[in-house]
């Protein structure tokens, strides 16, 4: 049975799917050339028309 992935969320919300999508290419850079595995990383969008970062590194992905 596969587990669905826990999620860390980051702290602040964006008005902007660009602000949003910058800083979820910042955390994907952060791992490239690294030991560790990269995490997944998605731009949600709120019902409040705000943006959200949220990133997984579950190995088990």
């Amino acid at each position: 049975m596969k587990s669905l992935p826990k999620w860390i969320y980051y702290k602040q919300t964006f008005r902007t799917k660009f602000q949003a999508g910058c800083i979820k290419a910042k955390l994907e850079d952060n791992w490239v050339n690294g030991y560790e595995i990269g995490p997944l990383v998605e731009v949600r969008k709120l019902k409040t028309n705000k943006y959200i970062v949220r990133y997984t590194y579950d190995e088990k992905m």
